[in-house]
């Protein structure tokens, strides 16, 4: 499928333009310990180094994208992101986090369609299940726990780490709602090096666009899902020809024109697609891949991911060869963390069923209770506990 270069450079520029940047903080490159002498979990200081490391990403990834777009490997990819995203946020079926854009997008009924995953077979049968950590999955990271399996799930954009696991078996006293954010697996999961030895059963994605016949997805567009299942089939933690790939989504992010021809080696095609309403089981799915491809790999994804560093180097250690490089990319902008107001944020979900409703809060209380808790805040009084209700807080 060939494509008006010039049209889709003008429809990149026309959403990139709508979406702000948070502005340049300094990134600390060793790692942190969010833990005290008494080994208590410091929520603030990951709170504020999540943020400060999500600023220089979406720095990062935002300087010179515009005007070198046609440097991007796949832009098709970028018309059909952008067609969806701007869908859903016109027809109010996006939910927080607002605007959709640069991310995988939370929808009106991620819970139904997790209740709706939970149900089928290969879900039961399932002993560990990898699941992504972006807010839409969160109702799926929560019953997954909630049904006594093991939760694998990455750190957001693999920056702070590899993979935590998590087990209700091993957290007797602690809430699941607690347990399913990013903080929340920092806090209470157990880390994953890459040599640890498990198996996972059964991967969960998130998608911004999949195809009902292909089984190809569209990600937001930093390849941290393939990237992630490369690593766990190289180190022999899945079995890429048997292990099933399953995504929740909208319906409307079902879509028929995701060009399979075109995907790249290492894009991971889904098995099942779960929505509010139905469940599609792919009939003509595109091959899966296996490994790490090296060679699509570019500096400047490899210097943005540690354990990836990490794992080249063991390799090239043990095996005495030099590995690949992929070229040079202009690696696409992220989502914006300045949320607050925008997106029609209606939140229709009423909070039938397993999970509360996805809009707006209804604890958030007035205005002027809000100041007096930031006043609190400010001067360290202590106020009441923080509600911790499994509505998606972070992403």
């Amino acid at each position: 499928m060939k494509l008006d270069a010039t049209r889709v450079l003008v429809s990149f520029l026309l959403v990139s333009s709508s979406v702000s940047f948070a502005p340049h903080r300094p990134f600390v490159r060793t790692p942190k310990c969010f833990f005290s002498s008494n080994k208590a979990f410091d929520e603030d200081a990951y709170e504020t180094d999540r943020l400060a490391k999500d600023a220089e990403a979406m720095d990062t990834m935002k300087k010179k994208a515009e005007e070198e777009f046609s440097s991007l490997r796949t832009p098709w990819k970028w018309v059909i992101r952008k067609r969806v995203w701007d869908l859903m946020e016109e027809k109010d079926i996006a939910r927080f986090p607002r605007p959709v854009h640069h991310r995988i997008p939370n929808f009106d009924g991620a819970d139904k369609a997790a209740v709706r995953l939970s149900n089928l077979p290969e879900f039961l049968e399932a002993k560990c299940i990898k699941v992504n950590p972006d807010t839409p999955q969160r109702p799926v990271r929560h019953l997954v726990l909630q049904e006594g399996k093991t939760l694998l799930t990455p750190q957001p954009r693999l920056r702070t780490g590899f993979f935590s696991i998590l087990s209700m078996d091993t957290l007797p006293k602690i809430k699941i709602e607690e347990c399913t954010n990013s903080k929340g697996v920092a806090k209470h999961g157990t880390p994953v090096t890459l040599n640890d030895k498990y198996t996972v059963d059964l991967v969960v994605v998130g998608s911004t666009a999949v195809c009902p016949n292909t089984g190809a997805r569209v990600g937001k567009g930093e390849g941290f899902a393939e990237l992630e299942w490369g690593i766990l089939s190289l180190q022999g933690n899945l079995d890429a020809s048997k292990t099933l790939v399953v995504t929740t989504v909208h319906d409307e992010q079902v879509v028929d024109d995701i060009p399979a021809g075109q995907l790249t080696k290492h894009d991971v095609p889904v098995d099942i697609i779960v929505t509010p309403t139905r469940v599609i089981k792919v009939p003509n799915r595109a091959p899966k891949p296996s490994g790490v491809y090296w060679d699509l790999l570019s500096p400047q994804k490899l210097a943005q991911i540690r354990v990836l560093r990490q794992l080249k180097q063991e390799i090239e250690e043990r095996e005495k060869v030099e590995l690949p490089s992929g070229p040079d990319e202009v690696l696409p902008p992220t989502a914006s963390r300045k949320n607050k107001g925008k997106g029609k944020g209606k939140g229709k979900s009423k909070g039938k069923g397993r999970f509360k409703g996805q809009g707006k809060r209804k604890n958030a209380g007035t205005g002027r209770e809000q100041q007096k808790k930031q006043s609190k805040r400010k001067s360290g009084v202590k106020g009441k506990p923080r509600n911790t209700s499994p509505e998606p807080k972070s992403q």
